[in-house]
């Protein structure tokens, strides 16, 4: 048995499975493996938006044990089903916590959300530190898409267990400086917080040293948009990054040769795309599932301008994430959501895209015009802006590496 300072990992997804959350946490752990930690992960033997989709229960990936756990997804289709197995995957959790040996510190994030409360037992129980990266919060999430009262039973009791995880954390990851002044609001979080975005995967987006020649992608080839300019959205589809304007903006374009509308990913919000495209007969919008993170430098390529959305009430309750994978691609980006946030920040700094309002239809046809009829001069630049802010300053070397310091210093450094 391993005499290393061991590491506990839990995630209801992770690699290979292509949801961002899982990618992310693969990172930490295999960095933190690298660093000379027993890291082992425990997390679901199947797909986190597929439940049909099987993993290997055991096996060890960059010297990460990975245990993968039955029953602990049925997928997302069902809200029954998913509550079901996430009870079932923290059970799992809390009984692997509460006796593997030699645990030194325990490492979560929001999948699934209350995992926390598993993990701040555990640190109580077993005196172990813990550290938690916020991907998103609650109940501001549910209380801004009106789905509870900041007065019903059920936010009380999440605003509770928030602030329990909070103070029992001895290292906090925010995503952005509005993410953290909504966790700081709950309590004095500042000294044991980090504030900093989650890393693209550019090595998995770039090729060469750059994004593919339009001509060279093998995914436009497939999808018929050689000679097409194409908008692409890329990502989780949720209530929380609503799309309504930019699938108006399509219907604008749907006699329009020359324009494709792609809409990439999964999620619930999957429905209001394919449901408009079925109601409108947009022959100039295509919908396709997350594509695996192998394929990632063609799908996104493929891409002429990126789109970026933000629901009005979500600052600071989620990050979003998909500005960096277009940045790696070297592509403008278009944004739909509220100023300010985290992505008006990066624009109005870089000039590396265009903002819209959510609702301003008009808006959105402007601006996919412009951005159609600029030089293809103007648009390099700007993509070519956004790649090397990345690299500077987002890169996932550079990133991952100080997060894995901080977490060192937090759950390691008292020998």
């Amino acid at each position: 048995m391993s005499s290393l300072p061991t590491l506990l990992v839990f995630s209801q997804t992770f690699v290979p499975d292509p949801a961002s959350v899982g990618q992310h946490m693969a990172d930490v752990a295999f960095e933190m493996a690298r660093r000379g930690y027993r890291v082992r992960v425990f997390t679901s033997a199947r797909g986190y938006e597929d439940a049909s989709v099987k993993y290997r229960p055991r096996e060890t990936l960059n010297g990460v044990e990975i245990r993968r756990l039955p029953l602990a997804s049925f997928g997302k289709k069902s809200l029954p089903l998913r509550v079901l197995g996430t009870a079932m995957f923290q059970l799992q959790c809390l009984l692997v916590g509460l006796f593997a040996p030699r645990v030194r510190g325990i490492f979560f994030s929001t999948s699934p959300p209350l995992i926390g409360v598993i993990a701040s037992i555990l640190h109580i129980v077993r005196r172990v530190p813990i550290a938690y990266w916020a991907m998103d919060l609650n109940p501001d999430q549910l209380i801004a898409l009106g789905k509870l009262k900041p007065t019903d039973f059920a936010a009380r009791f999440l605003e509770a267990v928030n602030r329990l995880i909070l103070r029992e954390s001895s290292l906090i990851v925010a995503l952005d400086r509005f993410m953290a002044d909504r966790l700081e609001a709950r309590g004095p979080l500042r000294q044991k917080m980090l504030v900093m975005p989650p890393w693209p995967h550019e090595n998995h987006i770039e090729s060469d040293g750059g994004a593919l020649a339009p001509e060279e992608n093998p995914f436009r080839a497939r999808h018929g948009l050689n000679g097409k300019f194409v908008v692409m959205y890329s990502g989780n589809h949720s209530p929380s990054n609503p799309l309504a304007t930019l699938l108006k903006a399509a219907v604008h374009f749907k006699d329009d040769p020359d324009v494709r509308f792609l809409f990439v990913g999964g999620g619930s919000g999957k429905r209001e795309v394919e449901a408009a495209i079925a109601e409108h007969h947009l022959a100039n919008s295509i919908s396709l599932p997350y594509q695996p993170l192998s394929e990632l430098k063609y799908s996104l390529s493929a891409a002429d301008v990126h789109v970026v959305a933000l629901g009005d009430d979500m600052v600071g309750i989620i990050h979003p994430c998909k500005i960096y994978g277009a940045m790696a691609s070297g592509r403008p980006i278009l944004y739909f959501g509220p100023r300010p946030s985290h992505i008006t920040d990066i624009l109005d700094e870089h000039g590396i895209g265009l903002p819209v309002a959510h609702g301003d239809v008009a808006g959105a046809i402007d601006a996919i015009e412009k951005f159609r009829k600029s030089s293809p001069a103007e648009m390099q630049r700007m993509g070519d802006t956004a790649r090397s802010v990345l690299r500077r300053t987002l890169s996932q070397q550079a990133l991952c590496a100080r997060f894995c310091d901080r977490m060192e210093q937090a759950l390691f450094a008292r020998g």
